[in-house]
């Protein structure tokens, strides 16, 4: 069997393996798998690329290229190792810009390598210059939109800038504006090649990348890097046509399309429009955020009374937000249901598409604390109970339970949420009474039926625990 044969035999496989991994990845039960598989693919495609092109460059350039293997898989281990799940979020939106900047690096590589090489070389190659350039333009454009729209994701999520959206004036004419301009460019590009368009095409989509993610809430964000995932999968498919690479085009174009319709469904669960969100809310001019203060008088309760109210009750509903995953109380939480649950007390939770800043954030807080999946449920399975449940505990989430999502004029307007404030007693847990990640007062806070427990959720659950 050639060389050759066995890369692409090895690429069918896995590719193969990327498609379980991703279909693994659709359950909790079977995600640890999932894992396994997309890690199994990955090191065999990178195995199978660097024997193949092995064939065609010296040892030094073979050397170099499992040198930087090396660095990256050894600082990929590193952050692995040391991020936080709080810090997951903005690690994976950084991750996708390296994908973005591998994208524009390939198209730049591309057009110096055809299209900029000495006069006669890529004449040639005759109307394949033309599909390489437009190869090249469009990779270049994902690409450059990707890297800076990660960039800016990663600063929002890590709090270095607001979460505020940026309404520029006539910001949906700027994105349009940018994007006939593309077109444009890419025919010229097409048409005569030079290193001044190509240029401008680059800081245009470097340009329109931030301002799309710029424009996008807070409240939307685990939307975005849904999209933000799927924009890298198609910069890696459009690098893997600039490189003849299949497995990448069909690599890319997994990612790209399961990404794209993640993004979908989390859009239809918070009931924003998918267009809107992907073209850096388009038709949304952009509702400021409101109120960063105290909108009533609201009651306080402590850890004793908490636990008292829980040892009375028939049914509890957990709702886990970003705050938890802060303080790291999912293993007292944990502990928390199984003292409720053997005194008969039903515990389950109830969490929103969107709780914590990543799809799945909390599902897997708890899957590592142990808490069983059948009492974990989403917010349309358990929003109807609400109204029969004895007491309900908001721990560290905010805009997943605001009724003023159901104020057209609210930033979060139209946004299901969890409907808490219809249980018997609504135990919020919360630092202070500032707003939630959009920049939102929340109604809840002053209902009659609703109780504060101010501090650490970690430690006043602890403090339950103690008094249970």
């Amino acid at each position: 069997m050639s060389l050759t044969t066995a890369s692409s035999a090895a690429y069918l496989v896995a590719g193969l393996l990327f498609v379980l991994s991703l279909a693994g990845l659709s359950k909790h039960e079977t995600a640890k798998a999932g894992n396994t598989y997309g890690m199994a693919g990955m090191a065999l495609a990178l195995i199978a690329t660097v024997a193949l092109a092995a064939d065609d460059l010296e040892a030094a350039a073979i050397i170099a290229i499992v040198a930087a293997m090396a660095v990256g898989a050894a600082l990929g281990i590193w952050r692995a190792r040391q991020v936080e799940m709080t810090g997951m979020p903005e690690l994976i939106a950084l991750l996708h810009s390296f994908v973005g900047l591998a994208a524009v690096l390939v198209g730049w590589n591309g057009y110096l390598s055809v299209e900029g090489a000495p006069a006669g070389e890529a004449e040639e190659l005759g109307l394949a210059v033309e599909i390489h350039s437009a190869e090249v333009s469009i990779g270049v454009f994902i690409g450059a939109v990707t890297f800076t729209g990660s960039i800016v994701a990663f600063l929002k999520l890590s709090a270095r800038i607001k979460s505020n959206p940026l309404v520029l004036p006539g910001k949906n004419w700027l994105n349009l504006g940018a994007l006939a301009l593309f077109v444009v460019l890419t025919v010229v590009f097409v048409v005569e090649p030079s290193l001044p368009v190509l240029a401008v095409l680059t800081a245009l989509a470097l340009a329109l990348g931030w301002h799309l993610v710029a424009s996008i809430g807070g409240g939307d964000m685990p939307v975005v890097v849904s999209m933000l995932n799927s924009y890298s999968g198609w910069a890696a498919a459009a690098a893997g046509f600039l490189l003849d690479n299949d497995l990448l085009i069909i690599t890319g174009a997994l990612v790209g399309s399961s990404g794209a319709y993640l993004s979908y469904i989390m859009c239809k669960a918070m009931n924003r429009s998918f267009i809107s969100v992907i073209a850096g809310g388009f038709g949304n001019e952009g509702a400021a955020a409101v109120g960063g203060g105290e909108d009533g008088e609201h009651t306080e309760i402590t850890a004793a009374d908490v636990a008292e109210l829980l040892i009375d009750a028939r049914s509890v509903v957990i709702t886990p937000g970003y705050g938890m995953a802060v303080a790291h109380a999912q293993g007292p939480v944990a502990d928390l249901t199984r003292q409720l649950a053997d005194r008969g007390v039903d515990v389950r939770f109830g969490i929103h598409p969107v709780a914590g800043r990543l799809p799945g954030h909390m599902n897997v807080l708890l899957a590592e604390a142990k808490v069983p999946y059948d009492v974990v449920l989403e917010m349309d399975e358990v929003n109807d109970d609400l109204a029969a449940t004895d007491v309900v505990l908001v721990i560290g989430a905010n805009d997943t339970v605001n009724p003023s999502a159901a104020d057209p004029g609210s930033p979060i307007a139209g946004m299901p949420v969890l409907r808490v404030w219809e249980a018997g007693t609504v135990i919020v847990f919360k630092r202070s009474m500032n707003t939630g990640y959009a920049g939102v007062q929340n109604p809840l806070f002053f209902r009659e039926n609703t109780r504060m427990l101010f501090g650490d959720a970690r430690e006043r659950v602890e403090d339950i625990l103690k008094a249970l």
